[in-house]
């Protein structure tokens, strides 16, 4: 949507954490998005699921526009449980159809995008996917222009995000420890950079991976410290491309028991409350 990756992504479900700001700028309009966690549906919610709740609901207030996305062809429970929540949301809520290129017949898809337009009064319905050269997302974009104010721009024509070098370094390493770690673990670490140097070109960047018991410390670093190397290896090629600078990438596993289900330890490890 702005031209840049910022926010990580994976094919497990809530892997957001924090609200991450996008900013996309051209001559007529500038437009700050909010991607935000997921919300959490787990009976016996920790602290960490608590704070994405909160993080979630929160980043609403003061929307002039919702963007709600599911897959094309899904109604999950936890979408169910999302667009509950916007029940009481004075502004417009836009339907993002995402992955449109899986359904190949119309006549799935079109009953679908109806049935969804019944179940809430969206202001527009907008199918896009990744396989369109741009344009269903550029389409999006003019929708959503329509239900902007019109303002002085916020931010400077070159910015495009709000988040700091160092949370932008914890979430590449993030992402990529996520996608190749299975079952619940990716959900019992996180990222904290320790020391975030600029020398000249160079960006020297020493992290740490927290989880949460002693035994999760071999499966993240892997056999002979391979999960680990080409992990950081990655990361370290996408901060490349997003800083335009050498990177030095060192990481360190370390054990926290427990940092999920305390807030104290939440708080310290970046996860601040909502203003």
């Amino acid at each position: 949507m702005i031209g840049q990756k910022i926010s990580i992504t994976s094919s497990k479900p809530q892997t957001t954490r924090h609200i991450v700001t996008g900013i996309y700028t051209d001559q007529l309009m500038q437009m700050v998005f909010f991607d935000t966690p997921g919300l959490h549906n787990n009976q016996q919610p920790n602290a960490l699921n608590k704070h994405l709740n909160r993080t979630a609901s929160g980043a609403v207030e003061g929307a002039d526009v919702v963007l709600f996305m599911v897959e094309a062809g899904v109604f999950s429970e936890g979408d169910a449980t999302a667009l509950m929540r916007l029940s009481n949301f004075e502004g417009k809520v836009i339907l993002v159809a995402n992955k449109i290129d899986k359904i190949d017949q119309r006549d799935v898809l079109l009953p679908y995008l109806a049935q969804m337009m019944e179940r809430y009064p969206f202001a527009e319905c907008v199918p896009v996917t990744a396989l369109s050269g741009g344009k269903t997302l550029k389409h999006l974009k003019n929708v959503i222009a329509k239900y902007l104010p019109e303002q002085e721009f916020l931010y400077d024509e070159d910015e495009i995000t709000t988040a700091s070098r160092s949370f932008l370094a914890a979430e590449a390493l993030r992402e990529k420890l996520t996608r190749r770690l299975n079952q619940e673990l990716p959900y019992s670490l996180t990222v904290e950079i320790e020391s975030f140097e600029i020398e000249g070109r160079l960006y020297r960047i020493h992290a740490i991976i927290w989880v949460e018991r002693e035994s999760q410390k071999g499966i993240v670093i892997g056999k002979g410290g391979e999960l680990l190397k080409e992990a950081s290896t990655q990361a370290r090629q996408d901060l490349e491309k997003l800083f335009d600078k050498k990177v030095f990438l060192k990481a360190y596993v370390k054990v926290r028991a427990g940092w999920s289900d305390d807030e104290r330890a939440l708080h310290s490890l970046g996860f601040k409350a909502l203003e």
